[in-house]
């Protein structure tokens, strides 16, 4: 698989695509990206649809196709989708929400229909912090115990945790607790101020240094995968490490399956629109979930043309419109920054990643500007 996964070529068909396949959600999740609302928009893709989708995705070969929401549970043909994408030999992961509608009956329903993976989320090490971060009590508790019956079922299970000024004091009890959790892989989230996700949350540079720290550190015994979304700088502060550790002799534990940023899990390079799309409730082509340019509709037009034709594609695959640091940088063709991160703060989605405190060998800084909630600020340096 890794040597697979590492052999495609991102001008053809991306490693990940995603379908928000409801906006709907009873949750109200503070950074919510999708600002997800109760009730189904009238403009969803139907189930006609939505099974075009998951066939245009089998033909593509895309190896990772996950379901998201708002609560995919909200939606009553799920099974029918999940069904429909495991005879088409797609694997699906699922993302629900963790609420009354998850319970074990249905979790043994997914694994039934064909589901490969359920992915939760858990925002705090405790259920304050949890249930805050969601908007919803015992939040927290029904995450838990989606956790335990998707393995009473034998269905994987994906922890997704994203880090932001609300929860970044927990991550020591985080950590703690994702290592006494039986899961396959811990994804982390690094905020995007999109959505309901405020500017005012986002982490600063150091902090995202911190927190590489101990996810590294992690990395070396946990006994599941670690993978970053939205930090793809992540990827070159794995590659420092290792660099410093084989010049001062030290042997590193990772095996050819547990790799920087769990690399053997998704190819190097991988960036919003380079080898990962999104595509909304409403069949809008996105480069990310998170960066809400728009490339076209599946409604007017196939997928993999959008995916390989489109401009704003293409342009987001091609590392030579980087700016900044990040068109400076002598890892952008591992990195290249959250393309998604830079639109937010600037309007640009080829501007230099905010987030990152690495200044490239060579660089000269130059005023840059930085937006906040309220006005525009101009900043010297890196």
């Amino acid at each position: 698989m890794n040597q697979q996964i590492n052999t495609i070529n991102f001008d053809e068909r991306p490693f990940i695509a995603i379908w928000e396949v409801t906006q709907a959600c009873d949750l109200a999740c503070v950074h919510c990206r999708a600002s997800a609302q109760p009730n189904r928009h009238p403009m969803e893709l139907t189930t006609d649809e939505g099974s075009h989708l998951i066939d245009q995705i089998s033909s593509m070969k895309v190896p990772v196709f996950v379901l998201t929401g708002g609560d995919p549970i909200k939606r009553p043909d799920l099974f029918e989708l999940i069904e429909h994408a495991h005879q088409a030999g797609v694997r699906v992961s699922l993302t629900p929400s963790a609420t009354p509608l998850l319970t074990g009956e249905i979790i043994d329903r997914l694994k039934q229909a064909g589901l490969a993976r359920l992915a939760v989320s858990m925002d705090g090490a405790s259920a304050a912090t949890h249930d805050a971060f969601r908007g919803m009590a015992g939040s927290f508790a029904r995450t838990l115990d989606a956790i335990r019956w998707a393995n009473e079922t034998g269905l994987p299970v994906q922890i997704n945790t994203t880090f932001s000024r609300r929860n970044i004091a927990e991550i020591d009890a985080i950590v703690g607790l994702m290592e006494t959790l039986p899961i396959t892989l811990w994804s982390v989230f690094f905020l995007v101020p999109t959505g309901r996700g405020k500017l005012d949350d986002l982490l600063n540079a150091d902090e995202f240094e911190q927190v590489f720290a101990k996810l590294y550190s992690l990395s070396a015994t946990a006994s599941f995968d670690i993978k970053t979304t939205e930090a793809q700088h992540y990827r070159r502060f794995v590659l420092q490490q290792r660099v410093g550790e084989r010049r001062a002799g030290i042997v590193t534990p990772f095996g050819p399956e547990r790799a920087a940023d769990s690399v053997g899990r998704a190819p190097r390079g991988l960036n919003d629109g380079k080898g990962f799309m999104f595509i909304s409730h409403t069949g809008e082509v996105f480069p990310s979930g998170f960066l809400p340019l728009s490339a076209g509709n599946i409604r007017r037009q196939p997928l993999a043309s959008i995916y390989r034709e489109s401009t704003l594609f293409r342009d987001m695959r091609d590392t030579s419109r980087l700016e900044g640091k990040c068109g400076a940088c002598e890892f952008k063709e591992i990195c290249g920054g959250s393309r998604s991160r830079a639109y937010a703060l600037t309007g640009n989605p080829h501007a230099e990643e905010p987030c990152c405190s690495y200044v490239p060998k060579g660089y000269v800084p130059s005023p840059r500007i930085v937006k906040t909630a309220t006005t525009l600020h101009v900043l010297q340096g890196a």
